[in-house]
């Protein structure tokens, strides 16, 4: 008898999809078909990066209008400009770090669908693309004072070690923090032109942060990891990332209220007490995903990562509360 089963071919929507993007995202659905693999290199699919590069800036710029309490039309290009620079910069890192990775993602099962070790771009290709999205990200930050500047071309050092970091330390993810969190001293100076103790406090506790929801993640490849010799704080913290995720999440609120307390020491009392629910409330959000915390699980990782991005969202609400107070 013939066999009358078909296979099903993969949708143009589909086919070269990476395992862990965002379902239905719009670089799958919409993207010109020959864009995608850039924009898969980019993580256009899976935005939260971007947010999670984008946050720190924000949040050191609220700090910086609170602190001299002044809110001008150029705030608003910063915002928009950290924006269009997270979303590039944070796709020129991930090109990098695809680049400087593309054999050990090969070996892991959520990576092997990369453009890289799947294939789609070459590796020449790759770097042209990473090429291009930081001669936009250099323009952009070339709208800013002259000591941002500096502080923006300072950032690639962090970016450039980050990939290499897993190779050689247990603690790959505190050197992620270093990379994400700039944009809490640049957003900062950008405002007032010098770089101040509070943004300082707020990149630290950026660090914090990034332990945080990055060991999280991380839980997702401990067992490939461990097979091809891949360090992280996941592996090392094993059985006890909960107590350690505690500790980074106190770290974390300590020193953003702290970073609060710098900027609103001479506001009204109401400001500086809706401006302090801020970071209160983010750590309440992280307490939660405490509570949903399951290791084992991978898809519960994968939703709690993303839930940063809500995290990070929340302080900026009560910052815009405190300005009017």
């Amino acid at each position: 008898m013939a066999d009358t089963s078909t296979k099903k071919e993969p949708s143009r929507e589909t086919e070269g999809q990476v395992s862990d993007a965002v379902s239905g995202n719009w670089v799958d659905r919409f993207a010109p078909v020959a864009t995608r693999p850039y924009l898969r290199l980019s993580r256009a699919d899976r935005p939260i990066g971007t947010w999670l590069l984008l946050l720190p800036c924000w949040m050191s710029l609220a700090l910086a209008i609170l602190s001299d309490g002044r809110a001008s039309p150029s705030d608003l290009w910063i915002a928009i400009g950290c924006a269009l620079g997270a979303f590039l910069m944070r796709g020129a890192g991930c090109t990098w770090n695809d680049i400087t990775d593309r054999e050990i993602d090969a070996q892991v099962a959520r990576t092997r669908s990369r453009p890289l070790p799947s294939g789609q771009v070459s590796t020449k290709q790759a770097a042209v693309w990473m090429a291009l999205q930081t001669a936009v990200s250099a323009a952009i930050l070339l709208t800013f004072n002259t000591n941002a500047i500096l502080l923006g071309l300072a950032s690639l050092i962090p970016v450039a070690i980050y990939p290499f970091a897993k190779r050689f330390t247990w603690w790959p993810q505190v050197f992620l923090g270093l990379a994400f969190n700039w944009g809490a001293l640049l957003a900062w100076t950008a405002h007032t032109g010098t770089l101040s103790a509070p943004a300082v406090v707020l990149y630290i506790a950026g660090i914090t942060w990034t332990l945080f929801y990055d060991t999280i993640y991380a839980h997702q490849d401990v067992e490939d990891d461990a097979l091809i010799g891949v360090k992280s704080t996941a592996r090392l913290f094993g059985d006890n990332s909960p107590q350690w995720l505690q500790g980074f999440l106190m770290a974390t609120i300590m020193l953003f209220g702290l970073a609060v307390l710098m900027v609103t020491i001479d506001r009204s009392p109401a400001s500086m007490a809706v401006a302090l629910l801020g970071p209160m409330a983010m750590g309440w959000h992280m307490q939660w995903q405490l509570r949903q915390l399951d290791t084992d699980d991978a898809s519960v990782l994968v939703r709690l990562f993303r839930s940063n991005r809500d995290a990070g969202l929340i302080p900026l609400l009560f910052f815009a509360g405190a300005f009017f107070l």
